[in-house]
């Protein structure tokens, strides 16, 4: 899953691979903005067929919280 996830970090903020690890936090480490974390969720229902709930959105501040996130809803 943390693949399918960097894949799709890679994807949609065009950073290289190598700066990506669980312990990426998405705003401070890939300068993700308010914007950009709303459709990278979207992307990530999308694509794990999942539903994000707007409280759980907080909590998702590293890659290692998305990827935990989407396993467990799955």
């Amino acid at each position: 899953m943390y693949e399918r996830v960097k894949n799709l970090l890679v994807e949609e903020l065009n950073v290289p691979e190598d700066q990506i690890s669980m312990d990426t936090e998405l705003v401070k480490d890939l300068e993700m903005n308010s914007l950009e974390l709303a459709e990278f969720v979207l992307t990530c229902e999308e694509r794990f067929d999942i539903t994000i709930r707007d409280e759980d959105l907080k909590k998702l501040r590293t890659v290692r919280d998305i990827v935990s996130y989407v396993e467990k809803n799955l």
